[in-house]
């Protein structure tokens, strides 16, 4: 009878055909996702004139799917540690493809504020999924690069929607570009077939020929026996709570990670919903504003996978924070006025390190969690970050309603990122401090 390490051969094994099917079909799930979410920017200015909508008003319309999808997050994100990855992320797409095609049929504000918020349900609760899934899969050499990698498909996303904005609102109005988020429900099927099941959840409840199966794909050198016992550390109990994100030493740290998603999510999500409206508002037309909102999303394509390649060389921890640097540089720089490339360049680079930087938080996140509590972890720094998420359009709300000049609203946004920062220096001495403390219990035994 052999003892397999299911963690060792999966950290060590090469990037093969079983893990480019992982990372396709999280990313497009990933990419529809990012869709549906920034597809509320997109539309706000035609809203905004259909509807009479106040600033505040429509600051709050945003913030609907916000709230869905930290419940959501907070509470598929603990789920899926006990029915599993590939039920619940399928329930999620389901939710949030579904209920953002009938969007478009709504007729006042109260309905589409419903429509956003069920659909944020299924937006917040298959994030953390696809991101645990994908990290547990990945080879230890190439783990943040293709976690990233996997998330730059929000950003994708965007681009997709603020593109499709650009052509369809013109002919066929606002609701066209949500009758698009139907597409994910046609590709379900195939999901469904080919979508791998959590390893760390098949062994927890026992099903060892199916985590065999996997493994042989995962890594092609494993030949499955009959007698073999499968070890992983996370398959040796099955009960999941809240509390062990505390336990051993990761009180602090946990903390940290809250405070920093908060602040990501907050620039991230304001910048997302009110970036064409401020543009707009500052003089630029329709299609130049949704302009800025590509430029947003493409830096934040190469901030993400940049960060990844350089997350697996010296640590991902220590890119996140200068991202976060570099991030509120960036916001405090377009309070200067400058000529329209380097306002397109300087509105890149925001992306790269606000959306970027909250990829790059994710991949840091599910890296510090252990397996049994990683989706329960990523959730739950998703679901208090969601308040951040929250307040951003309202925020963004607040300051267009207050007629402060456009460099003074970035200058504000800049401020979580500073914060963030802190945040994340605090993590990274803590975690520090912990790595000495169990070092020096290790040799003085």
């Amino acid at each position: 009878m052999r003892t397999i390490d299911v963690s060792a051969l999966i950290d060590g094994a090469r990037f093969n055909a079983f893990h480019a099917r992982v990372l396709f079909w999280c990313a497009l799930i990933i990419i529809f996702d990012g869709y549906d979410l920034v597809i509320y920017g997109v539309v706000l200015p035609s809203l905004m004139a259909e509807w009479g909508l106040s600033s505040l008003q429509a600051g709050a319309l945003g913030s609907c799917a916000l709230v869905g999808m930290m419940l959501g997050a907070l509470f598929f994100g603990s789920v899926s540690d006990r029915i599993g990855r590939r039920k619940t992320i399928m329930i999620c797409v389901t939710l949030f493809s579904g209920v953002t095609a009938l969007n478009g049929l709504a007729q006042t504000p109260e309905a589409f504020a419903l429509c956003r918020f069920v659909a944020g349900l299924g937006i917040g609760g298959v994030m953390p999924n696809v991101v645990a899934l994908m990290n547990e899969y990945a080879p230890k050499r190439s783990r943040s690069t293709l976690v990233a990698l996997m998330f730059s498909g929000y950003s994708l996303g965007g681009m997709l929607s603020a593109g499709l904005g650009m052509v369809l609102i013109p002919l066929w109005g606002w609701q066209a570009v949500f009758y698009v988020a139907l597409v994910p429900l046609l590709a379900l099927p195939f999901l469904i077939r080919q979508l791998p099941e959590s390893m760390d959840f098949l062994l927890r409840t026992g099903q060892t020929i199916k985590a065999q199966s996997l493994l042989a794909q995962a890594v092609p050198d494993y030949v499955p026996g009959a007698a073999d016992q499968l070890n992983r550390i996370a398959a040796k109990g099955s009960n999941v709570s809240i509390s062990q994100l505390f336990q051993e030493g990761r009180k602090l740290s946990t903390f940290m990670l809250w405070l920093a998603f908060f602040c990501c999510l907050l620039m991230v999500y304001a910048l997302s919903s009110w970036l064409p409206k401020l543009m707009s508002a500052a003089g630029y037309g329709l299609n130049s504003s949704l302009a800025f909102l590509v430029a947003l999303n493409l830096g934040a394509i190469i901030g993400a996978v940049a960060g990844g390649w350089l997350g697996d060389r010296i640590g991902i921890g220590k890119v996140l924070f200068v991202f976060f640097c570099c991030g509120a540089l960036a916001l405090s720089l377009l309070a200067l006025k400058a000529p329209l490339p380097v306002l397109y360049l300087l509105i890149a680079v925001a992306g790269a390190c606000t959306i970027g930087t909250q990829i790059l938080a994710n991949a840091c996140t599910v890296q510090y969690y252990p397996p049994q509590i990683r989706a329960t972890g990523l959730g739950w720094a998703m679901g208090v970050g969601r308040t951040g998420a929250i307040i951003g359009p309202l925020l963004g709300g607040a300051l267009h309603a207050s007629s402060l000049p456009l460099q003074a609203s970035f200058l504000i946004f800049a401020i979580p990122g500073l914060v963030g920062a802190i945040a994340i220096l605090v993590f990274l001495m803590q975690n520090a401090s912990s790595r000495q403390g169990t070092a020096s219990r290790q040799y003085s035994h």
